[in-house]
């Protein structure tokens, strides 16, 4: 009779929790212990319904603006929210069928990532980051290129009607900051996937085949990496016209080199594992054999040098837009609104000072994650 009972009141205050989770996001994994994963839940839904409830008109001129960044927000901030609710109320619901914890390599490796707190904290800088921008349409009322009365709203110091005060033609600089993140940000990912896809195809296909092919190929790459890099970037970009399209071909196609080396140091270890071995005895073709069993075993590496690179690039990208050789004005991005404060340090700090900080918080929350990956990935410094 008592174990009866026991059951229904188990029954009962489970639905009391998932009846709470349904509204409460994070709820059901603080219930279980899980701290950071609840908080982080609810957290997230708070911060997306404080977005609604501010810009409530704005999230409703959606329909009626025809804007692509419009909807782009609204898919976001929906998305997000139902997110948030959908992990919540499976966490709950997958209680009485809760499975053994993983024990994968990439498992593992992501509970070691989970122990690193400083790592953590970089991924949330990081999602936070492209969430905002995102959402930018949202989360301002200003519009990045519009100029106004120069005279009256010029380098407005910082307040409650401009975060992060106004520039010489009187424009919102948070609003700008927040777009220009969209470029830059977009330039990094972009330029980063075309220079691991690269390097890795040459570093694969070097370390595979080795010998002449070697060689080669890893002369060339000898040869671009003597180039200054910046010189070099500076050079191909000035012979053609600045654009985005342009910077990210450029960036992608010159900072491949260094992923290519560092595939092929793994590549020449693995080839002579047993695994090889038995796939060549079955007669299987080279391309298989790299793309398909010795590729996937290069990726905890080749995702380290991505995202170490991501940062590096926004930098390189950034130094670029300030010398006025990557995105034109007024389009904006960090470097060029840094360019466009230089001149005024003293009377307007804030011009430049607010994008040179989210340079260095983004540089700072990938370099976070990338050691994070570096030490989660490394099966030699796990304890």
């Amino acid at each position: 009779m008592n174990e009866a009972s026991g059951r229904a009141e188990d029954r009962a205050d489970g639905g009391r929790a998932l009846t709470a989770a349904a509204f409460i996001p994070g709820l059901a994994h603080l219930r279980r212990g899980r701290r950071r994963a609840g908080l982080s839940l609810l957290g997230l839904a708070l911060a997306m319904l404080a977005v609604l409830a501010f810009s409530f008109d704005r999230v409703a001129s959606t329909f009626t603006a025809g804007r692509v960044d419009y909807w782009v927000a609204m898919l976001t901030l929906a998305g997000t929210l139902a997110a948030a609710w959908g992990v919540s109320l499976r966490a709950e619901w997958g209680r009485p069928r809760q499975r053994a914890e993983g024990t994968s390599q990439w498992a593992i490796a992501w509970r070691e990532f989970n122990r690193n707190r400083v790592a953590v904290l970089g991924l949330f800088l990081m999602c936070g980051l492209y969430l905002a921008t995102l959402l930018a349409p949202y989360l301002t009322s200003y519009e990045p290129n519009a100029i106004g009365d120069i005279a009256a709203t010029r380098h407005l110091p910082p307040s409650l009607d401009h975060l992060m005060g106004t520039d010489k033609f009187g424009r919102d600089v948070f609003t700008r900051v927040l777009y220009g993140a969209r470029i830059s940000l977009s330039i990094g990912f972009v330029a980063v996937s075309i220079s691991v896809t690269l390097g890795t195809v040459v570093g694969a296909v070097s370390g595979y085949f080795g010998g002449a092919v070697d060689t080669v190929l890893m002369r060339f790459v000898d040869m671009l990496i003597s180039f200054p890099r910046l010189v070099l970037l500076i050079t191909v970009i000035a012979l053609f016209e600045p654009s985005i399209f342009t910077v990210i071909v450029v960036l992608g196609l010159t900072l491949w080199p260094a992923t290519a080396r560092i595939v092929r140091g793994e590549v020449l270890s693995l080839r002579e594992r047993e695994f090889v071995e038995a796939a060549r005895a079955l007669g299987l073709a080279s391309p298989r054999i790299i793309f398909r069993h010795i590729v996937p075993n290069v990726l905890g590496p080749v995702i380290v040098a991505a995202t170490l690179g991501l940062g590096n690039i926004i930098l390189i990208e950034a130094g670029l837009s300030f010398l006025g050789l990557s995105v034109q004005p007024p389009t904006p991005s960090w470097g060029n609104i840094i360019d466009g404060g230089r001149e005024y340090l003293v009377q307007a700090w804030w011009v430049s000072t607010f994008p040179g900080l989210a340079i260095v918080v983004t540089v700072v929350a990938f370099n976070l994650i990338g050691d994070g990956l570096r030490d989660a990935l490394d099966p030699r410094l796990r304890i």
